[in-house]
Parts: structure tokens; sequence; C-alpha cells
């Protein structure tokens, strides 16, 4: 999750990082670079970096940066950014929102004091921080008995950032299940500068991964309301793959919506697929140092289909036009970005050149990944190649999904 906001002077003194330190619920941490809070492990070491434990805390730090006027950058798991290296990066103050606790607790109270999650295991009701690590979250839920969002297992990041991507996987989208926000205003759109506000999801005009919080200033999300299931059973499968690995049956299949499973088998069930992809945190494992998928699924005109289909059948033969995967969506319909790359000839572990120290995965075409010492550069012009490759294979252009930063 990120949202920026830069201007300009800058506070000239450590006075103002001092003031940020004395925040209840902040604490200032120094020495720390991008690298150490990004998946993809680049980037320029900021001025500081600000913990946040709690909403009020959000705010309170929210409201001090905007007030000086300085550049910021809010970042939870940072899995969706590419940071470069810069000495605008080196100017940043980084509100890093995070949790030291336990994550489960019943207690009542105002809303910046709260636990990080609170769960209604009867109504179904979960309430959590943005700072939450997403997939402690979904472990959290499917362990209590709630089912919804176990086809989200495994996605790297915060709670926080999921409204702001409508993260999705497998069938399902967060907006499936969302019921409000707590936003932290940045002190646009007439709106106070740490001011706070629950909003529901209609006011996130919610899309495939889009938000109109995405790539502005407008707000921190600074918590989430879901609503879940009770009984233990899984969100309806919609997604083939995962639908074979678990059992159902072509019968079972054309009933769409109806098909559910215990949701901690489906947790699972995802989390195997998205280790054998490189797509599951491993510090050992270079497929897994990635902003996660890197490309949006593209999303065509339906009276484009037959120019790509073209394009195909010239470069890949007719028997791979016949297994393309083509998704009806609105007027629309969408491709796979990661199929689009692996039959244009790139293929896993491709490379710009060889030794070159980022890569596509080795498990995934849609990662992009940092095989150790990799640069912002490095990753840009790997984007940039597997896009122009596409693009000329296939007339079809890519977009990127993380958030750029530095460049």
């Amino acid at each position: 999750m990120s949202s920026m906001q830069t201007s300009s002077p800058q506070d000239s003194t450590d006075d103002f990082v001092e003031r940020l330190d004395s925040i209840t619920g902040a604490t200032v941490v120094h020495g720390m670079s991008f690298s150490d809070l990004t998946t993809l492990r680049i980037g320029s070491a900021p001025r500081a970096v600000v913990e946040v434990t709690t909403p009020g805390a959000v705010a309170a730090v929210v409201k001090e940066v905007v007030d000086a006027q300085v550049p910021w950058l809010v970042v939870g798991g940072g899995s969706n950014l590419v940071v470069g290296e810069s000495s605008t990066v080196e100017e940043f103050i980084v509100v890093h929102l995070t949790v030291r606790q336990p994550i489960l607790d019943d207690s009542d109270g105002d809303v910046a004091e709260v636990a990080p999650v609170m769960m209604d295991v009867h109504e179904g009701t979960v309430s959590c921080f943005g700072g939450v690590e997403w997939d402690a979250l979904v472990a959290a839920t499917v362990t209590s008995g709630l089912g919804g969002l176990e086809c989200l297992s495994g996605i790297p990041g915060s709670v926080g950032a999921t409204p702001v991507q409508n993260v999705g996987a497998y069938g399902v989208e967060v907006s499936s299940v969302l019921q409000r926000v707590l936003l932290t205003y940045c002190g646009v759109d007439g709106h106070v500068a740490g001011s706070q506000e629950w909003v529901t999801p209609d006011a996130l005009d919610l899309s495939y991964r889009f938000s109109n919080l995405k790539f502005t200033r407008r707000a921190v999300v600074t918590a989430v309301e879901f609503r879940l299931t009770p009984g233990g059973m899984s969100a309806p499968l919609r997604f083939g793959e995962l639908a074979r690995r678990l059992g159902v049956t072509p019968d079972e299949s054309s009933q769409d919506g109806v098909v559910r499973r215990p949701a901690a088998a489906v947790r699972e069930a995802v989390l195997e697929l998205r280790r054998s992809k490189g797509m599951v945190l491993d510090a050992e494992d270079h497929d897994t140092w990635s902003a996660g998928s890197f490309f949006t699924n593209p999303i065509i005109d339906a009276d484009t289909l037959p120019l790509i289909h073209h394009a195909v059948r010239e470069h890949c033969g007719d028997d791979v036009v016949d297994s393309m995967p083509v998704f009806p969506t609105g007027d629309g319909v969408k491709l796979s970005a990661a199929w689009l790359i692996d039959k244009s000839g790139l293929t896993k572990g491709w490379k710009v050149r060889d030794g070159a120290p980022a890569s596509l995965s080795t498990k995934h075409t849609l990662a992009l990944t940092n095989r150790g010492g990799a640069r912002s550069a490095d990753i840009a012009e790997l984007a940039e190649a597997v896009r122009a490759h596409v693009r000329e294979t296939f007339g079809v252009d890519l977009e990127p999904e993380p958030v750029w930063v530095g460049f």
C-alpha cells in the first residue's frame, strides 16, 4: 500500500522527527532502507521510518507530515512497491503501518484504542487495523471458522493495501467481502489532514485491481471491516485450477456460485498453488523477491479479440489459440497476462541479458524478481522489455500493477 504526499519546504532540523517519535503509538526507526521495507528488496534509505501501530497514531502522524510539508510515503507490507535509488527517495518520511502484539482481541473501545483485530464469529464481522499482515488475518479468520478470505491466502502485504488494490485471486476479490473502510484524510479534497471517517465500499469505486485511492494522495486506509460467512465453508469456487485441486467435479462446476469446500482445505490448496509459483514470501527463495503479480490481466473490447486470436495463431499455431484463457467481464473480455508473456516466448527465468540481476521468476512468468543485488533500474528495464515484446508479438499492452516511487 502506498499513499504519497510531497511538497516543500522540508523541516531542516531533527525536531520534526523527534515530534513524530513522541506520538503515542508511533516509534521512529533509523537505519532502515526500502530494501528492508519492500518485498522486491530494492530502494534507497529514507530520512526516517515511523512505525505506527494504532489508528490514532496514523491520524496524528499524517497531520504532522502534512502540516510540515515534507515528502512522505505510507508503507504497509511493501508488496506492491518499486522504489528507486535517488536523493528524492532519501528525503521521504515513511509512515509504516505495523503491529507488535497478538492480532486477536475481544475488547471494546474507541477507534484509536482497539486491538489490531476484533472478530464476531457469530455475525461474521471482522474489524482490522490496516497494518496487520494480510495472510495473518486470513489464517485467523479460517481458524475461527469464518469463510470468505481463504482464496486470498498467501498474498503478501498488509490489510490496508487490499481495498486500495481491490486485491483478488482465484475468483474472489476483496470487494465481495468488504463492509467499510476507515480513511485517514491527507488534507486534500476539502478534508482536514488527520481527520478520519468510515466509508462504505461504494465510496471507493472498486473495480478490477482498482479503487479511487490508488495512485492518489487522498487518504490512508487505516482500518478495514469485512463481512464473512460463519460455518467454516469457503467462498464459492469459480476458478478452474483451484477447483480441480480441490476435487470439484464438472457437474459441480456447472453450478456457478454454489460449489464450496471447507475454508481450511481451500486455504491449504491455495497456499500450495502459490508456493509452486513462488508467490509465498521466503527469505531464502529469490523467486519470492518480487512485487507479486507485476502486470494486471489485460481487459480488451470483445471486438478486438479476433485480432488477438489471429496474432496468437500466427505466432503459436491453431492448437495454442484453442487453449487461450479468455474470461468474459462486463462489456469486454479479460486475458491472462502470464499466458501472454509465456506464449510470446519469454519463458520462466527469462532475463534481458545473461548475468542480469533481475529476471522473470523461474516458477511463474507474471513475477519480476530480484535475483540478488538488483536495483530499480534493472526492474524497470525488465518490465519495459516484457511489455514491448508482448505488444510486438500479440498487440496487447500490459499495465504494471505496482506503485512506482522515486523515478
